[in-house]
């Protein structure tokens, strides 16, 4: 199962209070302070692992809590320090406060880590609060509390390529023909409930990460049908790819219009969206009056200045020249 979004509880350890004592040492009646200091409590830290790819840990454990460091010492031995609690996250994850919705992370590079509870200090022991007027003092400071919050964690898949457009239009299938990815793929619409990743290598030395998305419908900006969990997706993607079924096979659609349907909902989504490279794969080419159909929306979106293909996903043809178009792109 893809897990793309969850909200854990996360309390860092309370510090350890510090020692109130006094040396004790043969005829020496009253020797002064040496209460050492409690220990600090640990924290609960995120950090990126590559082998990570959803959430779904996650979501079978929702509270993490690091250990509290230890009480302090007579003859000044300092309470020992609390565990951290790491937690493991894939990369793409991004860090929110539930209460306030603020993000306190972007974890993108393995290795990448961010403390998100920190643990409390360590209460001084009566040692430190001798002074030369107060030679004796019989009180130490108490341990501080760790932080505690919900926070929530939100995938974000990091692809090089997304592959965009209207539910049933081909991404799937495209997806696995040009990668070892193996999306469900079947003849109705939203056949693609959950983001699938591929690698695809060309062969030449050249590679990249392609993301096959949930298709959107109109009003996806607002979170209708897959809304936000198609859109969401595509925000770290380097280049699109649009795949337009030119068959208008079922209800007739006009590419076109099918066209700009998914672009004016990526625009209302995050403006930057539409300003991202895109590349248009016209696909289904080898069904009747599909031939026909590209030449027309070529007309029309190439005036918007994007390349555009023909392609069938299912046979392969004009695939190979998609690729090395958007291998091309990348590199610019």
């Amino acid at each position: 199962m893809f897990v793309d979004r969850v909200r854990i509880y996360v309390r860092a350890g309370s510090g350890g209070s510090g020692c109130v004592s006094f040396r004790r040492e043969k005829y020496v009646p009253a020797g002064g302070p040496d209460g050492g200091d409690g220990g600090d409590g640990g924290n609960v830290i995120l950090s990126v692992s590559p082998r990570l790819h959803t959430l779904m840990d996650l979501r079978r454990r929702k509270h993490y809590k690091a250990q509290g460091g230890r009480a302090g010492r007579g003859k000044n031995r300092h309470g020992k320090n609390g565990e951290d609690v790491i937690i493991e996250v894939p990369p793409g994850t991004v860090v929110c406060d539930s209460s306030t919705g603020d993000v306190i992370a972007d974890l993108v590079s393995p290795g990448q880590a961010v403390v998100v509870a920190a643990g409390g200090r360590g209460g001084k022991g009566n040692a430190r609060f001798a002074t030369a007027t107060r030679q004796a003092p019989r009180f130490a400071q108490p341990g501080h509390e760790g932080e505690e919050r919900w926070i929530d964690l939100e995938l974000k898949l990091l692809a090089d390529v997304g592959f965009v457009g209207l539910p049933n239009v081909g991404k799937s299938t495209l997806l696995s023909r040009i990668s070892a990815a193996r999306p469900k793929i079947a003849d109705y619409p939203f056949t693609t409930t959950r983001p699938h990743l591929g690698v695809v290598d060309l062969g030449d030395g050249r590679s990249f990460v392609a993301a096959d998305i949930p298709g959107l419908i109109e009003g996806a900006h607002l979170g209708s049908g897959l809304g936000h969990e198609f859109l969401r997706h595509i925000e770290r993607t380097k280049i699109l790819v649009h795949v337009i079924d030119m068959a208008g096979i079922g209800d007739q659609r006009d590419p076109v219009k099918d066209f700009h349907i998914v672009n004016d909902e990526m625009k209302l989504y995050n403006p930057e969206l539409a300003l991202r490279p895109t590349i248009i794969a016209g696909n289904k080419i080898d069904l009747p009056e599909a031939k026909e159909n590209y030449e027309k929306a070529r007309n029309i979106l190439c005036k918007l200045g994007c390349e555009m293909y023909p392609i069938s996903a299912v046979t392969g043809e004009g695939v190979r020249e998609l690729l090395l178009a958007i291998a091309k792109a990348l590199e610019l």
